[in-house]
């Protein structure tokens, strides 16, 4: 799912799915607070609940964006389940 069409709502994103477009790109949760600009105790706050992701929209905004720019597809609810999964990202963007 591109960023644009994570306007149709960034709430059906879910926890697992940060945790696994972390795992994707090898991220800490602190690679993700640095990349974000959300502390890395709110990007723990978060990940500790199971379920959609919580938390103010612009911070979720944020989260969402820094995973998109790393290169990660969401996947959402389709029959299938959610997910994520890496595109890749040409040179010049990166």
């Amino acid at each position: 799912m591109s960023i644009e069409n994570l306007s149709n709502g960034p709430t059906s994103i879910t926890t697992r799915q940060i945790k696994a477009a972390r795992a994707l790109l090898g991220w800490s949760q602190e690679d993700l607070a640095e990349r974000s600009a959300v502390s890395e105790p709110t990007i723990a706050r978060l990940e500790a609940e199971d379920g959609p992701l919580g938390g103010r929209p612009e911070t979720v905004m944020k989260i969402i964006n820094a995973l998109v720019a790393a290169g990660i597809e969401f996947i959402l609810e389709n029959g299938g389940g959610p997910g994520v999964r890496q595109i890749k990202i040409p040179s010049a963007l990166r």
